[in-house]
C-alpha cells in the first residue's frame, strides 16, 4: 500500500517543471549537473520527481 501512495506523488519532468516554474530544459540541467539535490528517480529513461523532494526545494529558497 506504501509503494502505491508513493506513486500517485511522483511527477515527470514537465510536471515538476511546471510545479517549480522552469522549463523543462532547466530541470534537466540542474539534474545533469547536480546543481541542487532534488533526487530524481530514474527508471531507463523515464525521470520522476517526489513531489514531497520538490516541496523541500522550495522550502528552503524562500525568502524571508
Amino acid at each position: 500500500m506504501k509503494a502505491t501512495a508513493e506513486l500517485d506523488n511522483l511527477l515527470d519532468r514537465k510536471s515538476a517543471a511546471k510545479y517549480l516554474c522552469v522549463s523543462p530544459g532547466t530541470l534537466a540541467v540542474w539534474d545533469c549537473t547536480k546543481r541542487y539535490d532534488l533526487r530524481p528517480i530514474k527508471v531507463g529513461r523515464a525521470v520522476r520527481y517526489r513531489l514531497s523532494d520538490l516541496d523541500r526545494f522550495l522550502e528552503e529558497r524562500l525568502r524571508p
